[in-house]
């Protein structure tokens, strides 16, 4: 029926109507697109800013980025400086601590050498006192036997006031009183001789341990040394304040 009316309708009116159908469609469509181009302008706008800012942004990353890697080749050139100087001190402690140690058994068994000695010198000495004594009192006894040494010398070994003249003592007696004083003075020689030489070996001893307490002090000034200086460098390779070191205690000397 309606198909039927619009058959009746005059053409001309059916196209008027249509046609104003029409425009208003295009008007509707003209007003979405200027919506759309108004809108597609102002998101160009918005992105444009975007990415400008997004390119800022990505230039202070670059540059951040760049400073960063200079930063970290220069770190890691700071370190692996650090690491040939600690790897250069450990061999120069190493080398010193080599030297030290060889030089503490040399001077522990020269110590021990001397100590031997004195000890031998102690026991000769002592035995060439005995000795000394024993041939001593031999003497007292012979000259007390002598009836011309018993009148020159006294039971101390004393030398008398001489009464006799030299024209009656015989020749014998001159001989054996020469022989007697030779003896004498070669046993106090030969003694004193041996008590310098003890002597020398104390002093000697004396010195070596006192070069052996020095070198034990300077071993562990150097081990603090090197201890201070390592946890210096690594602190500062890392950028951290320094730790206090403990310092170690000092090894006593030894009594001379």
């Amino acid at each position: 029926m309606r198909e039927s009316q619009l058959q009746q309708e005059d053409p001309m009116d059916r196209y008027k109507r249509e046609n104003r159908r029409l425009q208003e469609a295009s008007m509707r469509l003209e007003q979405e697109n200027d919506d759309l181009a108004h809108e597609l302008v102002t998101s160009k706008i918005a992105l444009r800013n975007d990415l400008d800012q997004a390119e800022d942004k990505a230039d202070v990353l670059n540059k951040e980025l760049l400073l960063t890697k200079q930063r970290l080749v220069e770190t890691e050139e700071e370190k692996r400086k650090q690491e040939e100087e600690t790897a250069q001190l450990k061999e120069v402690f190493r080398k010193q601590l080599e030297k030290a140690e060889y030089e503490i058994k040399k001077t522990t068994a020269i110590i021990a050498e001397y100590k031997q000695i004195c000890s031998q010198l102690s026991t000769r000495l002592e035995k060439q006192q005995a000795a000394s004594k024993e041939e001593l009192e031999v003497v007292k006894g012979k000259m007390m036997a002598c009836k011309h040494c018993s009148d020159i010398f006294s039971k101390e070994g004393a030398l008398k006031v001489a009464t006799i003249s030299r024209e009656d003592q015989g020749i014998e007696s001159d001989d054996e009183k020469d022989s007697l004083k030779k003896q004498l003075r070669e046993m106090e020689l030969e003694l004193a001789q041996t008590k310098l030489q003890l002597v020398e070996a104390k002093c000697k001893i004396q010195e070596l341990e006192h070069q052996r307490g020095a070198l034990m002090n300077e071993i562990q000034a150097a081990k603090n040394s090197w201890f201070s200086k390592t946890l210096n460098s690594i602190k500062t390779a890392t950028g951290t304040q320094p730790l206090q070191v403990p310092q170690a205690a000092q090894p006593p000397k030894e009594s001379t």
